[in-house]
């Protein structure tokens, strides 16, 4: 819908979503939403609109008379919910995004994160950071490295002036310096800010878990750009079975058999005592990315060992059958049963063959 701004009421002025000029182009489905042109407003669409579009209309629609001061209260106390729902909808839609390597549609997911979390948190907040970071690590996909340096040291001056910043979000921000050095040539530099990652990732989560597993991948990486391949090896071997043992046990609870209830009387059935590790759609498109990356690696390194290759195969397997394609979870569990043979281990070639049974088992059910 094209808009006169002259028509606007007095004093009103409705600016671009994405760049904050003067606005002549509505969003027809939710109405709040306004654009300077329609390639702003594709942009939008594409990287989080679509997504959160009616989302934001009790967000942005004029606030109705309420008589009582319990009932205001209540109101704001549902929007700051929806406020912060909002938050993380557009945080892990834009780290999805990156690591799909679509940089470009990221920037909008991380500008609304932004702007919602200065609306709950305040301009100073230590909550603003990881959007941050987002728009800092687009920058660098998109080749503007001086922005993205002016939005880590945002984050940077944040993190230094609040003593209580927990370990999560430092290594989040070191991993993203790491980023911006290597993309400079700097892998000195940049081995020293993914090694403060990997230190504080492992003091908030563990050495072996997969929010720690990033900082290994990239220093791998910058490893493999220096043409050091024995350590780059060495890292992507930790990472693989990072991931492996994750989507592991996320198989392992999913493909099990139900107990089968005993005696007579009501029916109870035990709860299990392990419970689902789950992954959120960020986690999936980074699985999804380091393991195909690794995978490639492998697939074209000359003296690779048969060991290494069925790991990360049985992995991404493991990793498609989680995401229900259970083409591909075959196509790769077959590429891992091949790799197998060349390997003595014959607990893998086992949990392998096991694994592509619960596949053809899970086809069967599908076709029927």
């Amino acid at each position: 819908m094209t808009l006169n701004p002259l028509a606007n009421p007095k004093g009103i002025k409705l600016l671009c979503e994405l760049c904050q000029k003067p606005a002549f182009i509505q969003c027809t489905k939710c109405r709040v939403t306004y654009y300077c042109g329609v390639e702003h407003q594709r942009a939008d669409w594409l990287g989080i609109h679509e997504k959160i579009c009616q989302n934001l209309i009790p967000l942005r629609q004029s606030a109705p008379f309420l008589p009582s001061e319990e009932e205001r209260q209540n109101r704001e106390r549902q929007l700051e919910t929806k406020k912060r729902t909002m938050i993380d909808l557009t945080r892990t839609t834009g780290q999805k995004l990156l690591f799909e390597g679509k940089h470009d549609q990221a920037v909008p997911a991380a500008m609304q994160s932004l702007r919602f979390a200065i609306d709950v948190h305040g301009l100073a907040s230590i909550e603003l950071v990881p959007s941050y970071l987002i728009l800092g690590e687009a920058s660098i996909g998109l080749g503007r490295l001086e922005q993205a340096e002016e939005y880590l040291a945002q984050a940077q001056w944040t993190v230094l002036k609040t003593p209580e910043c927990s370990n999560a979000i430092k290594s989040k921000l070191y991993r993203n310096l790491g980023l911006l050095y290597a993309a400079k040539g700097e892998y000195d530099e940049a081995l020293r800010q993914l090694a403060n990652d990997i230190y504080h990732a492992s003091e908030e989560f563990g050495t072996d878990d997969i929010r720690t597993s990033g900082g290994y991948f990239h220093m791998g990486n910058v490893f493999f750009r220096q043409g050091r391949m024995d350590i780059a090896d060495t890292l992507y071997r930790q990472v693989t079975d990072i991931w492996y043992s994750h989507l592991f046990n996320i198989v392992k609870v999913r493909t099990r058999t139900p107990p089968t209830p005993k005696g007579v009387g009501p029916l109870i059935v035990e709860m299990f005592d392990e419970q689902e590790d789950s992954l959120d759609e960020a986690q999936e498109a980074e699985a999804v990315q380091v393991l195909n990356s690794i995978y490639d690696m492998r697939e074209h390194q000359p003296n690779r060992q048969p060991e290494d290759m069925a790991r990360v195969c049985h992995g991404l397997a493991m990793l498609y059958f989680v995401l229900t394609d259970i083409s591909k979870a075959k196509e790769f569990g077959r590429k891992a049963v091949v790799a197998s043979e060349s390997h003595p281990d014959d607990s893998m070639s086992r949990s392998i063959i096991e694994f592509m049974k619960n596949c053809d088992r899970i086809s069967m059910l599908t076709v029927s």
